[in-house]
């Protein structure tokens, strides 16, 4: 079977042409080896040294050089807004001491639905909203790098 060995990132992954694209949620973009198969059927074994967190416009580089351009899949999320009693930073607070993957927006926080945590956080005086959105948690500090650095 092809083995995709390689990620590249950033503008060197969508700068040349793609030969296939795997649109993936949040968990599949956090994996080291799977078989995949790509929008257009290319079947192909994803094999990597060590796990990696694919971002969107990532390419998996294939044996034989080709690229599979990584699509961030929208999936079932919750969006969180602080309440009159509640500011943003707190119900952060909140969701780090759970260790949750979280999305930091500019108003709002995101996170993969959950019925416990929230009712937690409407109990804190937050509002959820359900959405279907891609979803990017941050890595944190002693995760992976950034998406946004080459890795070769």
């Amino acid at each position: 079977m092809l083995r995709a060995c390689r990620v590249i990132r950033g503008p060197n992954a969508s700068s040349g042409d793609h030969v296939d694209t795997v649109l993936l949620d949040h968990e599949a973009r956090q994996r080291r080896r799977i078989k995949m198969t790509g929008e257009g059927g290319l079947a192909f074994l994803l094999d990597l040294e060590r796990p990696a967190s694919l971002a969107d416009g990532d390419g998996l580089v294939l044996e034989d050089g080709r690229i599979v351009r990584v699509i961030v899949a929208p999936e079932e999320v919750v969006d969180i807004l602080p309440g009159p009693r509640i500011s943003l930073a707190h119900l952060a607070w909140h969701l780090g001491n759970r260790h949750c993957p979280t999305e930091v927006l500019a108003d709002r926080l995101r996170i993969r639905r959950d019925h416990v945590l929230i009712e937690m956080l409407r109990g804190l005086g937050a509002e959820t909203e359900l959405v279907t959105a891609p979803f990017r948690p941050e890595s944190g500090a002693y995760g992976q790098a950034s998406a946004h650095h080459d890795e070769h």
